[in-house]
């Protein structure tokens, strides 16, 4: 009762922020809707209180909060302020054509994590596993966010090579190249889960008995996956989750009318109600995507989910070999390459007579629709995007080992549920597209890993017995904490947290992407792949230049994690 207590707490306080964003936002609502309904009156100050009298907004923030509450009990979500039309109809439309593209996208993900893991599946069933081979390789897959393979499937596969439409929804063409954008990494990384939790699984005393019963090595595979699918879904619900966020660049990318695109058109254009609509049905998505998890894992486990009944699976450590060691050095210094290559060169400059110029020695890496050095702006894009990253990286460390300590699960748990593209589209809700705006974002949910990290050791530091017999001997509550509880908490975590650096930056990128970041003519890795997108077909370069970048720094989190635990095993 107490765990749902504190999560319906938690529900309801990101529901009074959504709520109140027609009140939080730093714009004034009622000019919003003037320029958008009324272009030909004058701002006068009759004319806006008029229009805040019109839609509720003359009265303070519990008048806002009530008055949106009520209408969702009604099932009223309130008036576009930009059209002025319902937004309830719209928002259920779009709704459809977001589970559509979720749905397709799950399938390729469960398709792909098949895939990775049937080497494992056959020779487990037939007791010749030696270890797992998914490896590395599904974990850098894993690793490169949905906006960066949307915009190369977009590139390459949709304007090179013209095989599937590259804009629209409706036809079953259509829907490939969004669905392999978001199922890819979803699946490589449900891949990874169940190809290192199939040997621990095919080592039980029950995958012996059937193979020395004579069971053939398909149903002991059916009944290996049915053993570790349990421990998978709650994965599996984040990935849903997780989802929600990467729908936004695809849908706006490819253009379909979902959830996902409507709620950026909506950020964009300060239209509040829009946005309020499309972040709950987010939201809620996502919370039924955990309900559902959290229902099959009980079906599935059936009588076996009482403590003691089924033993955890202890997944087997993956070899870590030299390679990865020399391959995340090589990126590093490749990454480190072009930055100061880039940082060299001016990134403003523009020269009208060589818009996208193709890559020579006067600029290696070619120009984009302004004439502008894409090297340049790689290099400089990279600084500005590791300092920011760095500094949200300090910020969400604090944040973790403060609420780590506090043991506040619940608040850890939903923060770990919201992807950083919810957190930005309520972010510019409010405070309106620009860099502060997207690192507050990305520090608002990145610090809940660091949280979940710091609450554990803190309980492993406490229960050690060290500390049992310092505070016998009469040591007092600062030397415990000096001495005993943050040399053994707060070291660990700052690796997390700098081995996060990486996935905080690409954050970042995906906010630029959608417009939310970064404001032009500041260069930035994500805004140059957006801005360059429409000229790749006449100039491919200023398209997989960044994206080749976004792709090593993915490659570059994935490999460093990797070396950093072989490390430790050795």
């Amino acid at each position: 009762m107490r765990y749902l207590g504190r999560r319906l707490v938690v529900l309801a306080a990101v529901l009074a922020v959504i709520g109140l964003l027609p009140w939080l936002t730093r714009t004034d609502p009622a000019l919003t809707i003037l320029h958008a309904r009324y272009a030909d009156r004058p701002p006068t100050p009759a004319v806006l209180d008029a229009i805040r009298a019109e839609t509720g907004l003359d009265g303070g923030p519990a008048h806002v909060l009530a008055d949106w509450a009520g209408g969702l009990l009604r099932g009223d979500l309130g008036r576009s302020w930009v059209s002025g039309e319902p937004v309830g109809p719209d928002a259920v439309s779009a709704l459809g054509f977001s589970l559509a593209l979720m749905g397709c996208s799950l399938v390729v993900a469960l398709l792909l994590a098949l895939a990775l893991a049937a080497p494992t599946l056959r020779r487990g069933a037939r007791r010749r596993l030696a270890t797992t081979r998914a490896g590395v390789g599904a974990a850098v897959l894993a690793a490169l966010p949905e906006f960066l393979l949307a915009a190369v499937l977009a590139t390459v596969v949709a304007v090179q090579l013209g095989w599937f439409p590259a804009l629209g929804w409706g036809s079953a063409e259509q829907a490939v190249l969004p669905a392999l954008a978001m199922g890819v990494p979803a699946g490589a990384l449900l891949g990874r889960l169940l190809d290192d939790a199939l040997p621990a699984a095919f080592a039980e005393p029950w995958a012996r008995a059937a193979t020395a019963g004579g069971l053939p090595p398909r149903r002991i595979a059916v009944h290996a996956l049915r053993r570790t699918t349990p421990a998978l879904l709650p994965q599996l619900a984040l990935m849903v989750v997780g989802l929600t966020g990467g729908a936004v660049a695809v849908e706006a990318l490819y253009a379909i009318p979902g959830l996902g695109g409507t709620a950026l058109a909506a950020a964009l254009a300060q239209d509040l109600p829009v946005l309020q609509a499309c972040v709950l049905l987010l939201l809620l998505l996502g919370l039924a995507a955990g309900l559902a998890a959290r229902l099959g894992s009980r079906v599935l486990l059936g009588p076996a989910r009482t403590a003691g009944a089924l033993p955890a699976l202890a997944a087997p450590p993956l070899p870590v070999r030299r390679v990865v060691t020399a391959g995340a050095v090589g990126l590093a210094a490749l990454l480190a390459a072009v930055a100061v290559a880039g940082l060299l060169r001016d990134p403003l400059t523009v020269d009208t007579a060589a818009r996208l110029a193709s890559p020579s020695t006067a600029h290696p890496l070619g120009t984009d629709a302004l004439g502008r050095d894409v090297l340049a702006r790689l290099g400089h894009g990279a600084a500005r995007t590791v300092l920011v990253a760095l500094a949200v990286g300090a910020v969400t460390l604090l944040l973790g080992l403060v609420i780590g300590a506090l043991r506040a699960g619940a608040l850890t748990e939903t923060a770990n549920a919201l992807p950083a593209v919810l957190a930005g589209l309520v972010v510019a809700g409010i405070a309106g597209p620009g860099p502060w705006g997207a690192a507050a974002a990305v520090a608002a949910v990145a610090w809940a890993p660091l949280a979940a990290h710091t609450s554990a050791l803190y309980a492993q530091e406490k229960a050690a017995p060290h500390l049992a017999v310092s505070r016998s001997l009469g040591a007092g509550p600062v030397h415990l904490l000096r001495r005993h509880l943050l040399p053994g908490v707060v070291p660990p975590v700052v690796r997390h947290a700098v081995l996060r650096i990486p996935a905080v930056a690409l954050a970042l990128a995906s906010l630029g992407f959608l417009g939310l970041g970064t404001q032009p003519p500041a260069p930035e890795w994500g805004r140059m792949l957006s801005e360059n997108m429409p000229y790749a077909e006449r100039a491919p370069w200023a398209v997989l230049a960044p994206a080749a970048a976004l792709a090593a720094l993915g490659a570059l989190a994935v490999l460093t994690s990797a070396a950093v635990r072989g490390r430790r095993r050795a």
